[in-house]
């Protein structure tokens, strides 16, 4: 799939949906980051710049997958995550600083669905790592962005959340119901976010073929996708949440991924008891 990106952003500007720019926390750190040259105090600095960010990360710290750690500053902080990780975070909770104060309940479902999906993809990609040659970080920075252009239509529609149901877990937009009500979708304007925001090709790619398994896409993209569904899937699973997608893409995504249907739910035991523990 090919999308001429100037076009599709002026479309969408047509529309009045903007694209967030980037913000200052984030510009600060890229400096940093391009000149190699910087302490973790530095970074802390930086980013408590923005007391929003740092809330965030003080509560993305306190998640299983880092250890369910209570610290007492930014660098400790850094220090857990790591520099890789904690810009990922950064970028994606910098995503609220537009919205209202109405969208931000939705907000938070959004934002804890996306870690928790994001720090399963991680798992997945750790386990699978010599198999699929994605790294835990891409898989989490995946997960963590894979619907960002969710909130990019939280901005711009007051009802978006309401007339989805945004503010529960258990209910998330499918593409067809966007595309009906507001001829756009969430995973075009979160590659395109994306893109914006210079993420790595592969994982802008796999932001915008979350919903299936792409079959003109190979290699790092579609094993990329692969994982973010399963973790999806083991989202659904580990909160009891019905999963009817989940049955259309099972053969592919195991066969992407190198897991045996005979071993599946063996598998969902490894990851959950890691995710959970």
């Amino acid at each position: 799939m090919s999308i001429d990106i100037d076009n599709a952003v002026k479309e969408l500007t047509s529309k009045g949906i903007k694209l967030p720019p980037q913000p200052r926390v984030l510009l600060e750190l890229q400096k940093k980051f391009a000149a190699d040259d910087y302490t973790m105090k530095q970074l802390a600095t930086i980013i408590s710049g923005d007391p929003g960010i740092t809330a965030m990360l003080f509560k993305a710290v306190r998640s299983p997958v880092f250890g369910s750690k209570k610290l007492d500053n930014l660098e400790q902080v850094l220090m857990v995550i790591g520099v890789k990780q904690t810009y990922n975070l950064v970028q994606a909770v910098s995503l609220s600083s537009t919205l209202s104060d109405s969208a931000r309940k939705a907000f938070e479902v959004f934002w804890t669905r996306s870690q928790e999906v994001a720090q399963i993809a991680a798992l997945i990609a750790a386990e699978r790592v010599s198999v699929c040659n994605i790294f835990p970080d891409q898989a989490y920075m995946a997960g963590i962005f894979h619907e960002c252009g969710v909130p990019v239509l939280m901005q711009r529609f007051p009802e978006y959340c309401s007339r989805l149901h945004l503010d529960s877990a258990c209910c998330w937009p499918s593409l067809s119901e966007e595309d009906e009500q507001y001829h756009v979708d969430h995973s075009s304007i979160g590659y395109l976010v994306a893109r914006h925001w210079k993420l790595p090709d592969f994982v802008c790619q796999a932001i915008l073929y979350h919903h299936e398994m792409p079959r003109e896409e190979h290699g790092a993209v579609r094993t990329l996708v692969g994982i973010l569904q399963l973790a999806i899937h083991y989202y659904h699973r580990i909160g009891r949440i019905d999963d009817p997608i989940w049955y259309k893409l099972r053969d592919e995504v195991l066969a992407e991924l190198g897991i045996s249907p005979d071993t599946e739910q063996e598998y969902y035991e490894l990851i959950s008891e890691q995710f959970l523990n």
